[in-house]
């Protein structure tokens, strides 16, 4: 490493005095990236931060359990004299923490206030001198019998104050508050569990170490709710690895008559307006078009996300594509990295209720400890008591007559045989006690309290009594504060199978096709506008309207060719226009060839119906329209029609029905389709249809409703090939022969 050193003239010498970088590290980073880490990051057993204990904890030295209220700058002030890091990242770890803000399955501050909300990125949280704040009844657990050495207890930073390293709570908080922390190199993120789940999974734990937790503890129950798709695979890598995800979604209820979508629950690790975000920027990119207006209609009744669809939409459907585009489906990662014994592991379910068993099984040895030695010192005292119950005269008289206060104690232990810890509580007496009544009642407490410390010796001898105590710990706790499930399971999810077409707003639109290959897509709203304003069509000199039909912008749509060419577009791919503009290109749309022209458009959804292809030899070919359907999404298909004879005309037909064909303007037969055989291949030739003369040809081929007759019938054939009937001269008049 180069150090530059400043010389008497201000110039700089470079003195280069080399380091192990490994050694740098050590000394410099190491300690840093382990404070990280130990002290502020990772959750221990116990479920808490350091700062998160920091402040629970001196609200508990404030008498802030059974207490009132208290201004939470007061709380912040206090809190500092363990936590040196500043007001407003005290304030902030509080606000976490509390019954306002909804973070947590089972809040530990009783609020009053504004404290913002976890579901809301934007909602700002008051500060701490206009709210008010006290422990949660469930701090009873976390704090239970701290005060008899359950817990290690620590300097804090200035060494004139002590803060428990742990805290003895009863139940497996690790499980059931929330974490997310990110250290040096490493990181950590709990999801919540339901405590009664919880304290049941715990219990058959305890009982069979073999246990399925998966009976007891369903899946991870979020303070947002929402519903969890239950994912097997997904809920054992997490149970067994402590890594994995779940994916929680959104919440909702449809109002059919306002056409209203309520969102009132939303995934855990989003926010009111990044969904509200998502979706304006979605409808402005007119990738989500059956919404009118979204709103935030969130108020003190709760999360609530007012969507305004049309009247055509598919709520589920709608639904559905938000939960695929926003946030209002999303995922849970889940690592659970947990500080044991100062060193971070990554563990499972079981390995958590392994370490925190072993942690709470120690806890309970070192309050009974406690409790076994208290009762030993009271055993002593009432032991050295019932030594002078038998001569009470002796004991006032050995203190009257000492003329030294000093020497009362000494003279005591010397007349009872009786050690100074005795001879102290005895000398300590008052003189009003000093009755049969009060003296028996002492010696008779001596019973009580040699069992007591019997028990408390069973116990401590018995890992099994420790385990039974814990069980009805957790059978209390649950009892006592469990609370439904927040986040439904669902278990056998039937997801709307969506496609990219799902995506597409559906409406109807009319195509047009020209003499001079030129293509209109017009919706239905624009062309009945052009209708009422008798707005024509603008068209090149001499271009024509060879064909329209009406379709929906879902459809795909088929371009037959001179070149016996078909090409595939989707409806919502090809541009919409007016029918003020000339439309598109069809040669620069397509990429045909320069003397490739469009005979014929279709538009189908389904690909039922059969394509007819009329040619002028006579013969009529009937393809299934399904042979045009492919797997792919190819554009063209080759081969689409025979190229033997000239094509008079093409028709789709949906489904069967009559059509008329003309030959040489003169004759006329109507037929069912029915009578012609349907065939696979694309390029059939067809069958023989008319009975042609030497230079006659099928000149014409339409549906039955385009050909304009009093006496329809009169052309009908009931078998083919036949030679047709001559037209009339009003059907020649009225269909322009």
């Amino acid at each position: 490493m180069a150090r530059k050193t400043k010389t008497a003239g201000g110039n700089f010498d470079n003195n280069y005095i080399p380091q192990n970088i490994t050694d740098t590290l050590e000394s410099n980073y190491m300690p840093y990236a382990m404070s990280v880490i130990v002290s502020r990051a990772l959750p221990e057993i116990d479920g808490f931060k350091p700062a998160h204990r920091k402040l629970l904890y001196t609200m508990y030295k404030m008498g802030l359990l059974n207490g009132a209220r208290t201004k939470s700058t007061n709380v912040v002030g206090q809190t500092m004299k363990l936590n040196p890091h500043g007001d407003a990242t005290i304030y902030e770890t509080m606000v976490r923490l509390t019954r306002g803000n909804e973070a947590l399955l089972h809040p530990f501050i009783d609020s009053k206030g504004n404290f913002g909300k976890q579901y809301s990125r934007d909602m700002a949280y008051a500060a701490s001198r206009y709210t008010e704040v006290k422990l949660d009844a469930i701090c009873s657990e976390i704090f239970k019998d701290i005060d008899k050495d359950t817990v290690d207890f620590a300097d804090n930073y200035d060494g004139q104050l002590k803060e428990p390293v742990l805290f003895p709570t009863t139940f497996p908080n690790i499980l059931v508050t929330p974490n997310t922390g990110i250290a040096v190199s490493m990181a950590s993120s709990i999801c919540s569990f339901n405590l009664k789940e919880v304290c049941t999974a715990t219990i058959k734990y305890i009982k069979d170490l073999d246990t399925d937790i998966k009976k007891y503890l369903k899946a991870p129950d979020f303070s947002t709710g929402g519903e969890l798709i239950y994912n097997e695979k997904e809920i054992d890598n997490i149970y067994n690895t402590g890594r994995g995800s779940v994916k929680i979604r959104a919440k909702y209820r449809y109002d059919k008559k306002n056409s209203l979508i309520e969102i009132y629950e939303i995934p855990y690790s989003t926010s009111t307006e990044i969904i509200i975000d998502k979706v304006i920027n979605l409808v402005k990119q007119n990738k989500i078009k059956e919404i009118n207006d979204i709103r935030n209609e969130t108020d003190i009744n709760g999360l609530k996300i007012a969507i305004d669809i049309k009247r055509n939409a598919d709520p589920d459907k709608l639904m559905a594509k938000l939960y695929s585009m926003t946030t209002l489906s999303d995922n849970f990662s889940c690592n659970f990295n947990i500080l044991v014994n100062g060193r971070p592991r990554t563990m499972g379910i079981k390995e958590i209720l392994s370490e925190w068993l072993v942690f709470r099984m120690e806890c309970i040895k070192r309050q009974t400890r406690f409790d076994l030695q208290k009762k030993q010192e009271k055993h002593h005292l009432l032991t050295g008591l019932s030594r002078i119950i038998l001569d009470i005269d002796k004991a006032i008289k050995i203190i009257r007559e000492t003329e030294d206060d000093s020497l009362v104690i000494p003279n005591l232990m010397e007349g009872f045989g009786i050690d100074k810890m005795q001879a102290e509580f005895i000398a300590e007496i008052k003189l009003r006690n000093l009755n049969k009544a009060y003296l028996l009642d002492r010696i008779n407490e001596t019973e009580a309290l040699e069992k007591d410390i019997a028990r408390l010796q069973e116990i401590l001898g018995s890992d099994s009594l420790i385990k039974n105590i814990i069980t009805d710990e957790l059978t209390a706790v649950g009892k006592k504060f469990g609370q439904p499930r927040k986040t439904e399971i669902i278990y056998e999810e039937e997801p709307i199978d969506l496609t990219s077409d799902d995506f597409i707003e559906d409406y109807g639109v009319t195509l047009f096709l020209t003499a001079h290959n030129y293509f209109k897509k017009i919706t239905q709203a624009s062309l009945q506008a052009s209708i009422r304003t008798n707005y024509e069509h603008k068209l090149k000199d001499e271009d024509e309207i060879v064909q329209s039909l009406e379709t929906t912008n879902k459809s795909d749509v088929l371009f037959f060719s001179s070149k016996q060419n078909v090409y595939k577009v989707k409806a919502y791919d090809l541009s919409e226009c007016k029918a003020s503009s000339l439309g598109e290109y069809l040669n620069n749309m397509l990429g045909l060839e320069d003397d490739e022209i469009i005979v014929y458009i279709a538009a189908t959804t389904d690909y039922a119906g059969y394509m007819l292809f009329g040619y002028k030899n006579g013969k009529i070919a009937k393809i299934e329209m399904q042979s045009y359907a492919t797997k792919v999404n190819r554009k063209k298909l080759i081969n689409a029609y025979s190229g033997k004879s000239e094509l008079t005309a093409a028709i789709f037909l949906p489904e069967e029905s009559d059509i008329v064909v003309v030959r040489d303007n003169d004759k006329a037969m109507l037929l069912s389709s029915e009578l012609i055989p349907a065939k696979a291949t694309k390029n059939s030739g067809g069958i023989q249809v008319y009975n042609l003369k030497k230079n006659s040809a099928m000149t014409k081929m339409m549906p039955k409703d385009a050909f304009i007759s009093d006496d329809i019938e009169y052309y009908r054939s009931e078998k083919i090939p036949a030679t047709g009937h001559f037209i009339n001269e009003a059907d020649k008049n009225a269909n322009a022969l």
